[in-house]
């Protein structure tokens, strides 16, 4: 696709040496499939298309496509259940249910896992004239078709392998379900199969009768399609404009991607999860390509110039905030600008190309793009394939299908200079109302069930007058048929079972209840969400590539307020825990200092700094290997006190983030550090003076880029939520001295970030997954929840005493080769949609 024909004949070869299938690993089929399949099988296409040129690849038999029929055969065990769904994972030597392979107890799979097989294998089998592939691939998506909701024709996220039971009920076009519907309108245009374009219809208009809120898409209840599941989006719901554009529904899809434009101007990126009124709910982006590839679509269906100029605000941001010596970055958090050590394959075979492609001229393409469809992972798939070894009937039977009445379901591909005109002025004036839609309160029309809460019927019990310590209370929840746990943490989880409830109206009772329970939470949220700050290293060799994320403080200097941050070389204090005078004064002025926690509290820590000169100060955790990739972030809490004189700026950060400065003033002395509200970018800290070349091209062998910066672990994120946990902001206040009175020890003094800090989870109907949907009732009796540090934390004497520089690991194991990544990546058991 770029034209660099050399290197893809090199990378073939080093494919065909060095890659060995038959390993004792386990893998995600889904994963595997759409990365690994369909690369191999992306790979064999241009190489046969470059062979027929005649000038590169004549040496090409075929091996690409041998390895990946080696691989569809090793992920065929897989699909050895009675429902012809697949197990979510398999050995790739062993199979599944083996003694050895690990893998083959598990119950339940994603609907987008199951469903987003048939383009790699039906491709396989018409590459290779082995039906077996695409025969299991069409079985899988038969099943899911035939366990669809009937009246709402809508399908969940989760699925049981074995009954095709619904385990998550909740319905929409992002995590868990996404590539299903992509694949069953692509499988049309590649296969020329009608019933793949019926049942995509079908599904279709489900989703814009009940999903589509414009310019939202919103996950609803499969059962009960009028009621929203969740009060907040996720990112993976960006590729829907582009499908619609391939569908031929331009209006709407102009709409989504142009709401989705606006968040990622306000936050850079379009973070992992957001409110429906555009509040960060999940700060992640490790780097997704699917707006990228709405923009490509968009463009390609409307020749609007306003998309390449969309594209080129992409590419600006991530040159600025995620480029780093050895590639570019997933972020961590998009209102700090803190980075992951991860950069996902997805990142090179999908944003790269889509970007490039938006800018290529025809002249810049050495084929015709338009003879290929891409994959969910855009790997090329030839479209001749739908006239090659048709090896099974080409009608599959589609159950049940009631023909729409609808004009915009032609089962022709949609004329765009008929449907959509080059008329960029038509495409702005859908855009325009939607300009300022992220800085004002949200359009309303988001919320159905808020309208139905609003104006029909009311639950027998309001959320906001929910008591769990009220007897009468739960015996509505009961009738209703909601279920009240006590958690061994303290918390109250309430799940609801329509099947339990007294009549099918206290069922509707109860899922009104719970309906009014989130967005309860959801506005208490909005209110008490403390927003992390990061510490930025800006010196030699980091120059601003380094960013920590860091937990803010009630007291002293608000670095929102203070755009320019507090900028200054650290000092470690003596006696480090600063709980008494600084007696190294001369090296703490002007300077920001670092200190250990513990043995007093965080507001004593800021006097006695403050007193000897800093102009700031961080305060590491004393806890060995925490990490703000694990652990939640919290607010330092005052001491009961006025803390109006404390003027400087105070951060919190775990062990590991800590050790990083640490390691780093052990290795290179002076470390100068931005503590701000979020990161700057590089132009910004060293105030526009120019910077280095050997600081900005990675591709220079300079000294100082000859070690590699990691600064957060890799980890995964669960298939079946698809997205990572949110990161929640309380408050803690230090404990005093034993024997010292202090009154921070009320509960009050605590300042949580989220609802759940209440200590009230819920779950809607029969769905629950824990972690989703969890919300608070408004009962102060209520303990706080397990992402809210709760009692006072005692520092031990041992602990307060370790000296910072005989903890933590040298700077050579921090600044580690990017192989440690490989490693972790392999380790990880998790899969990430």
């Amino acid at each position: 696709v770029l034209n660099k024909t050399k290197e893809f004949e090199e990378a073939v070869k080093k494919v065909i040496k060095d890659v060995n299938l038959d390993n004792d690993i386990v893998v995600s089929v889904f994963e595997t499939n759409i990365r690994v399949l369909g690369g191999l099988l992306g790979g064999h296409s241009v190489a046969i298309m470059l062979k027929e040129k005649g000038e590169y690849m004549q040496w090409y038999n075929g091996e690409l496509l041998h390895m990946a029929k080696e691989l569809g055969y090793k992920l065929l065990p897989a699909f050895n259940t009675t429902s012809g769904l697949p197990y979510p994972r398999v050995n790739l030597k062993f199979g599944v249910r083996h003694p050895e392979a690990r893998t083959g107890t598990e119950t339940d799979t994603c609907t987008a896992c199951a469903g987003t097989l048939i383009l790699e294998f039906a491709a396989l089998s018409r590459f290779t004239g082995t039906s077996v592939f695409e025969e299991y691939a069409r079985k899988a998506l038969d099943f899911i078709w035939e366990k669809r909701q009937r009246s709402s024709n809508l399908v969940g996220v989760t699925i049981n392998i074995h009954t095709g039971d619904w385990v998550r009920k909740d319905s929409g076009v992002g995590a868990g379900i996404d590539s299903y519907y992509e694949y069953l309108l692509k499988a049309y245009v590649l296969l020329g199969d009608d019933s793949f374009l019926e049942r995509f219809n079908t599904h279709y208009d489900a989703i814009m009768r009940y999903i589509s809120q414009p310019p939202l898409l919103l996950d609803v209840h499969i059962h009960k399609p009028m009621l929203n599941a969740r009060t907040w989006m996720d990112s993976l719901l960006a590729f829907f404009p582009g499908l619609q554009v391939l569908k031929g529904d331009i209006r709407p899809a102009i709409e989504t991607h142009e709401m989705l434009y606006q968040v990622i101007k306000k936050h850079n990126f379009l973070p992992e999860a957001f409110t429906t009124d555009f509040r960060v709910h999940w700060a992640q982006h490790p780097l997704r390509p699917e707006f990228a590839e709405s923009t490509y679509f968009l463009y390609k269906a409307t020749g609007d110039p306003y998309y390449l100029e969309v594209g080129k605000t992409l590419i600006e941001n991530l040159n600025k905030y995620a480029r780093v010596p050895c590639g570019f970055a997933a972020m961590k958090d998009v209102r700090t600008g803190s980075h992951e050590d991860r950069m996902d394959s997805f990142f090179l075979a999908e944003m790269f190309k889509y970007l490039y492609l938006l800018f290529a001229d025809k002249e810049d393409m050495i084929f015709d793009i338009e003879d290929y469809i891409f994959t969910t992972e855009a790997h090329l798939l030839p479209l001749w394939l739908s006239t090659t070894n048709q090896t099974i009937s080409k009608k599959n039977t589609t159950t049940e299908y009631t023909e729409l009445d609808d004009s915009n379901f032609d089962w022709t591909c949609p004329n765009t200079q008929i449907l959509f005109p080059n008329d960029p002025m038509f495409a702005q004036s859908i855009r325009e109302p939607l300009k300022n839609v992220v800085d004002k309160s949200c359009p309303r029309g988001i919320s159905r069930a808020e309208e139905s809460l609003g104006s029909g019927p009311k639950p027998p019990l309001r959320a906001r007058d929910f008591m769990a310590s009220n007897p009468e209370h739960l015996e509505i929840l009961k009738k209703m048929g909601v279920s009240l746990i006590h958690l061994k943490d303290g918390r109250v989880q309430l799940v609801q079972h329509a099947v339990q409830a007294a009549s099918s109206l206290d069922a509707e009772d109860g899922l009104r209840f719970m309906q009014e329970m989130i967005e309860l939470s959801s506005q208490q949220q909005k209110e008490q969400q403390l927003p992390p700050r990061a510490v930025q290293i800006v010196s030699h060799p980091f120059f601003g590539r380094v960013v920590l994320t860091a937990g803010p403080a009630q007291f002293g200097m608000d670095l929102s307020k203070h755009k320019a941050g507090t900028r200054g070389f650290v000092a470690t204090i003596k006696p480090y825990n600063g709980c008494s005078e600084i007696t190294n004064p001369e090296a703490v002025k002007e300077k920001i200092a670092l200190m250990q926690r513990g043995q007093c509290m965080f507001a004593e820590k800021a006097r006695n700094i403050q007193k000897a000169g800093a102009i700031g100060g961080i305060v590491i955790d004393d806890n060995e290997g925490s990490s703000s990739d694990t652990a939640p972030l919290f607010q330092m809490a005052g001491d009961g006190k006025n803390t109006d004189d404390i003027t400087i700026p105070m951060l919190f950060l775990f062990n590991k983030e800590g050790n990083i400065i640490l390691d780093a003033i052990r290795e290179y002395e002076a470390v100068e550090v931005l503590l701000s509200d979020k990161a700057k970018d590089r132009a910004t800290i060293f105030k526009g003076k120019m910077i280095p070349n050997y600081i900005i091209d990675s591709n220079l062998e300079m000294e100082n880029m000859d070690q590699k910066f990691s600064e957060n672990d890799s980890h995964k994120q669960n298939s079946e939520e698809a997205t990572s946990a949110p990161q929640d902001v309380g408050a803690v206040s230090e404990e005093p001295e034993e024997g010292e009175n202090s009154d921070v020890t009320d509960p009050d003094s605590l300042s949580p970030a989220h609802a759940d800090s209440d200590g009230v989870s819920i779950s809607n109907q029969d769905s629950y997954v824990p972690g989703t949907n969890e919300a608070s009732a408004p009962e102060p009796a209520c303990t706080q929840g397990d992402h809210q540090p709760q009692e006072q934390e005692t520092e031990t004497e041992s602990n307060s005493k370790a000296n910072w520089d005989n903890k933590g690991q040298p700077m050579e194991s921090i600044l580690a080769d990017w192989n440690e990544d490989i490693e972790a990546f392999e380790m990880m058991e998790k899969d990430e949609l």
